[in-house]
């Protein structure tokens, strides 16, 4: 089977890795519990910041935030890895801006997880996702944003959400922790 994997806070941490840099820069100190409240993907109003202020803060710290030591969620790469184990194919599709493919691509095969030649799309917009999604003819696809799952309704994929504090109000199926995956795979196929 084929499995397609959003990065940013679906297999990695990003936006909690985000709001410790944003504590550490701004000189706060904004507690967890505010940023597991959150009602939207921005992390900006809970430092006080404008959107305009929280996009520029968050593009002079990109390449800390993409390329430090982001957290990955617990059995991510364990998870991935039997997947392909198992014979499955794993692709990863992040729309990340086009100038991070390279790093991205790096970090991930530097933080172990599998890649493989021809599985990593990234430099594509949200909306430009499903038609990768669906060229690819991928039977399961796991992503966080809400504007992205919306879009793949109309495609004979199994689509799961990431559970995180925004998209708590998409009806589709929920992950909460990566090693519910194979379980869920061995339950559908059975």
């Amino acid at each position: 089977m084929k499995f397609g994997f959003d990065i940013d806070d679906t297999l990695i941490n990003l936006r909690e890795h985000a709001f410790h840099i944003y504590n550490d820069r701004l000189q706060q100190n904004v507690g967890l519990d505010v940023f597991h409240a959150l009602p939207s993907m921005e992390i900006h109003s809970a430092f006080g910041l404008t959107k305009e202020e929280g996009g520029k803060l968050w593009s002079s710290l990109r390449d800390d935030i993409y390329y430090s030591k982001c957290g990955v969620f617990p059995h991510a790469r364990e998870v991935l890895h039997a997947l392909v184990d198992q014979g499955h194919e794993v692709y990863y599709i992040t729309a990340r801006a086009k100038e991070h493919t390279d790093r991205t691509r790096e970090w991930l095969i530097a933080n172990d997880f599998p890649v493989t030649d021809g599985h990593f799309y990234c430099g594509m917009s949200d909306s430009e996702k499903v038609h990768i999604i669906d060229e690819l003819k991928l039977d399961y696809y796991f992503d966080d944003k809400p504007t992205v799952l919306e879009t793949l309704s109309h495609l004979p994929v199994n689509v799961y959400v990431k559970d995180r504090s925004y998209n708590q109000h998409l009806q589709i199926p929920r992950i909460t922790a990566w090693d519910e995956l194979l379980d869920i795979i061995k339950t559908e196929a059975g």
